[in-house]
């Protein structure tokens, strides 16, 4: 692949488009497990229509809000609906908080998009706190690595003690067992709909924080942050208990078949989130290229070159198909 064949599958995942340009004899159709989306969407329900023809409702903006903070288990006033939670990263540089954006990585290219500094897993690992604003998603990505609260909370604390901030992109939280972290004053947390829901395409998100700081996040949003389809979806979705749990323990399952199929070819699976793996292996660009000659898009990076992201296929078939294309490529 040429540079900039390369650049398109590994700047985001899903990038279909791209592999059939580079890989236009691969075998048809294309197993898209690039993403950490989960490929099973939750469906509206029978009957659920959206007007797409007048603004949307500021009560119905306020529903929605509400809903997704009883899901989140923290107020509804600490709760802003936003076109998606990349939206709400890019901007964090003028909502107030403390300078520099300093981001953990490995991580989404995104943060590191915002961040004027960075730190690696031993460096978090020392943190005492900063005059600055500390970036880590949890559980993370590409790594799957997951933080307890009560670590969380330290690092909070630590924050609070020198004036800083800490920010929380919990994009795949939702996946995972239990609430995620409620935060505090200086805490921001970033919450994905699209990623476990699986309905990216819908453009929404979340953010907690403390009201001064949502205020100044709506003054730039606007009267209408979020589009009628993601408020009647998002307001339904989240309101579905029943799918929830279902899709918590369903992702689970198929989270450790993956594993097992990738154990049986020598691929070691890290992570703790359900919806994606990584492995690391010196022969991770073979692996993908044989893996996309059998139509099956997995998501290299070219930072790391050694590491490979797995989506959490969805069917049985689209399981055995990987084990084929791994056993035989």
């Amino acid at each position: 692949m040429t540079q900039a064949e390369m650049a398109a599958l590994t700047h985001h995942g899903g990038r279909i488009d791209a592999a059939k340009a580079v890989f236009p004899n691969a075998a048809q159709p294309w197993l898209d497990l690039s993403t950490g989306i989960n490929p099973s969407p939750w469906s509206p329900p029978d009957g659920l229509t959206v007007d797409a023809g007048p603004l949307p409702d500021p009560t119905g903006i306020a529903r929605l809000e509400a809903r997704a903070a009883a899901h989140f288990g923290v107020a509804a006033k600490r709760v802003a609906a936003v076109p998606g939670s990349e939206m709400a990263l890019r901007l964090l540089p003028i909502l107030g908080i403390a300078q520099p954006i300093v981001a953990f990585r490995p991580s989404y290219g995104t943060h590191g998009a915002v961040a004027s500094a960075w730190i690696d897993g031993a460096g978090l690992d020392r943190w005492q706190g900063q005059a600055a604003a500390l970036l880590l998603a949890n559980p993370n990505n590409p790594d799957g690595a997951h933080h307890a609260p009560e670590r969380l909370a330290e690092l909070a604390a630590a924050q609070g003690r020198a004036d800083g901030w800490l920010i929380l992109d919990e994009a795949f939280a939702d996946a995972m067992p239990g609430p995620g972290f409620g935060g505090g004053g200086r805490v921001i947390v970033l919450r994905s709909f699209g990623k476990f829901f699986g309905l990216a395409g819908i453009r929404l998100g979340f953010v907690i924080a403390a009201p001064d700081v949502l205020s100044r996040l709506r003054a730039l949003l606007g009267d209408w942050p979020v589009s009628s389809h993601a408020i009647a979806w998002g307001s339904a979705a989240y309101a579905d208990g029943a799918w929830i749990t279902a899709t918590r323990i369903a992702l689970a399952e198929r989270a450790a078949a993956l594993d097992e199929v990738l154990a049986r070819h020598g691929l070691i699976a890290r992570g703790a989130c359900p919806l994606f793996r990584m492995i690391e292996t010196p022969d991770a660009p073979a692996i993908f290229a044989r893996l996309a000659a059998a139509g099956i898009l997995v998501r290299p990076f070219s930072d790391a070159p050694e590491r490979l992201r797995f989506g959490v296929p969805a069917a049985p078939g689209d399981l055995a198909r990987l084990d084929r294309a791994l056993r035989h490529g």
